[in-house]
């Protein structure tokens, strides 16, 4: 806001501070109108590239110092890959092919948040958001709320957070909602499909069993991928990427999981892929599609596509200013979300407005284009537009040399 009233004629700090902290404008509106708008687009998009349209769940880390800022406290931030002090949100994007964008949010509130009336009155916390929920209950938030606003989408990706909680996979169940969500390698798996049930009493002593037991015993994933032969695993192409094909081993396999809590377990599609590289970096994942419902090669698209919204969190925090604001309070942290999210969305449809033209126009090349733009003059414009094509033009080049058809990304 400091730089925006040094660079903006007529304008005044503490009207940008007003519009962010206090201002009653409707951000969950906003919001709104966000996904329904990024929707449209990739649904127009899909029909051109044929490539199904993915909502992904992801959360991401704000580093902060000190304890006003609301959400704020002692956990695990992914950005810096340790617990430190930082909030934490829960988002939403919409993938479809190389395209991305957020479009939705939650502020994860810890339970010593939660459970300090005080605290959440200081940095107005609204009464109905102060029940101490987790990550991947946020997550099924988010997914209704796509859902009620008409969000079209294919199928609901996630991390190994979000594919470890049986919450979350059994309330994707039980809405009809296709997913595949990562696990983690010492997630267990049923090879067959158990059976459960009480142990009966061996001796007169000691207490009766309660608890079900399997009668099969499970898995752990990184025991079972060791366990596999070479030709378990198929040699797939899966897209295009700047440096040749993204190439995967592929196994697939019908297994089953089980909460140690329902009567019956759930049936899964187990999906793990291995990069052809020195490294083999092995990633498994879940999902409620079977096993035939799919080609090894789509599974392991639908899986590779949280690389884009990576590259989405990356883009928002290092050229929209995602993780750049200095506020303390619930609602100016919600309209800083907004704002960014609307930022985001603009950019994405200059990028798929203009992919004929300028096929690898960035988000950092759109912001400043846009810069330049609107305080510059067309002299600058076009200094700016000049040296962002020759400078397309080299990395096409590289490009092209690890394709021999000349693929143009």
């Amino acid at each position: 806001m400091e730089r925006m009233e040094e660079e903006v004629p007529d304008s005044e700090y503490r009207a940008y501070q007003q519009f962010i902290s206090n201002s009653r404008w409707d951000y969950l509106g906003v919001n709104r109108k966000v996904a329904v708008d990024t929707s449209y687009l990739l649904a127009k998009h899909k029909r051109r590239s044929g490539c199904p349209t993915g909502l992904i769940i992801d959360e991401s880390a704000h580093l902060k110092k000190g304890d006003h800022s609301v959400g704020v406290a002692t956990q695990y931030a992914g950005i810096v890959a340790k617990i430190t002090n930082c909030q934490v949100g829960v988002y939403c994007s919409l993938v479809n092919d190389r395209y991305a964008t957020l479009i939705g949010q939650r502020l994860f509130l810890p339970n010593k948040w939660t459970e300090n009336a005080s605290r959440c009155d200081k940095a107005g916390v609204p009464k109905e958001s102060r029940e101490f929920k987790t990550k991947p209950q946020l997550a099924l938030e988010l997914i209704d709320e796509a859902i009620a606003n008409g969000v079209k989408f294919d199928w609901i990706g996630g991390d190994g957070l979000y594919g470890h909680s049986f919450e979350l996979g059994k309330g994707l169940d039980e809405r009809n909602r296709f997913f595949l969500l990562d696990v983690h390698k010492d997630e267990l798996i049923y090879l067959q499909k158990p059976e459960f049930s009480v142990p009966a009493r061996s001796g007169k002593r000691g207490r009766p069993a309660h608890s079900l037991k399997s009668n099969v015993p499970p898995v752990n994933l990184e025991k079972y991928m060791q366990s596999l032969q070479g030709s378990s695993l198929k040699e797939v192409s899966v897209r295009k990427t700047t440096k040749g094909w993204l190439k995967l081993k592929v196994h697939l396999a019908k297994v089953w999981i089980w909460d140690r809590e329902e009567k019956e377990p759930r049936e899964r599609c187990l999906i793990i892929t291995q990069t052809l590289d020195e490294k083999g970096d092995i990633k498994f994942s879940l999902s409620n599609g079977r096993i035939d419902q799919y080609s090894h090669q789509q599974y392991a698209y639908f899986q590779s596509q949280r690389y884009w919204v990576e590259r989405c969190f990356e883009d928002a925090k290092n050229e929209l200013g995602l993780s750049d604001y200095q506020v303390r309070k619930w609602l100016s942290w919600q309209h800083h979300h907004s704002l960014v999210m609307m930022a985001c969305l603009f950019i994405m449809k200059l990028k798929i407005d203009n992919k004929i033209d300028y096929p690898l126009l960035s988000v950092r090349d759109a912001r400043i284009l846009v810069i330049v733009k609107i305080f510059g003059n067309e002299d600058d414009f076009k200094r700016r537009l000049d040296q962002m094509a020759i400078r397309h033009q080299k990395r096409q080049a590289n490009i092209d040399r690890h394709y021999r058809d000349g693929y143009k990304i």
